[in-house]
């Protein structure tokens, strides 16, 4: 897929978009009902960065992730409902324009190519961690997760609602494993079971696929030690 150049940029606080990744957006703000007709009536892009936090401004930090409107519909009051699939991690190189919305140049940034002993080792311990994780009590809509998983093909047989979406999300997690897409299962556990932007922005900034894996190693440990402490002493 070519990119363009200069693309619209949305900044939002706490809001992480990595590829593949679906992300619902509610746009009523004016500047963002410019941006998105705009967008429609052209590439049909504009990247989600998060807000730079030490920022008082809209300061965007430096790695974004790049999205294409899969479905967007508007309301009698303007305001529209969004889809948005992130389809690549961009740099923010310089801003072309500030009012009425930010534009950026950007470039793509490529996942570096992982080394094939080291990268296995780590998927499979991403792929226990998630196991254990789920465990420790998951809960996720499985309509939305079915949609955003549809490309993988993993049928929804998990009859009781309550944990058809850890289910599903398990399969995906062992599918992207046997299919040996390392940046795609670290991208999709980072992007579904971390619960800090801060750590979720950190992956995403990252480029080389086995230092993504370690650091989602590092952060799923420490998630599942902070759970574990918190159930002994309830």
């Amino acid at each position: 897929m070519q990119f363009p150049q200069t693309v619209p940029v949305m900044t939002l606080p706490g809001v992480i978009l990595f590829p593949e990744a679906v992300l619902p957006l509610y746009l009523f703000e004016p500047r963002y009902r410019k941006m998105l007709a705009d967008a429609l009536q052209t590439h049909r892009m504009f990247a989600v960065a998060m807000r730079r936090q030490s920022s008082r401004s809209e300061t965007p930090e430096r790695v974004a992730g790049l999205g294409l409107i899969r479905a967007a519909v508007t309301g009698d009051d303007g305001n529209s409902r969004v889809m948005l699939q992130g389809i690549a991690r961009v740099e923010l190189l310089r801003a072309v324009r500030y009012r009425p919305y930010r534009i950026y140049a950007i470039r793509p940034i490529e996942s570096e190519e992982p080394s094939t002993a080291v990268t296995h080792a780590l998927a499979s311990r991403v792929v226990e961690l998630v196991a254990e994780r789920i465990e420790l009590g998951f809960d996720l809509p499985v309509d939305g997760l079915a949609e955003a998983l549809a490309p993988l093909r993993i049928p929804v047989i998990e009859s009781d609602p309550k944990t058809a979406g850890a289910w599903l999300f398990e399969q995906a997690v062992r599918s992207l494993a046997e299919q040996d897409d390392p940046a795609q299962l670290a991208d999709l556990v980072s992007a579904t079971l971390l619960p800090e932007p801060k750590k979720q922005q950190l992956i995403l900034e990252t480029a080389s696929v086995d230092q993504r894996l370690r650091c989602l190693v590092k952060f799923l440990l420490e998630d599942i030690r902070k759970r574990k402490s918190r159930k002994e002493h309830d």
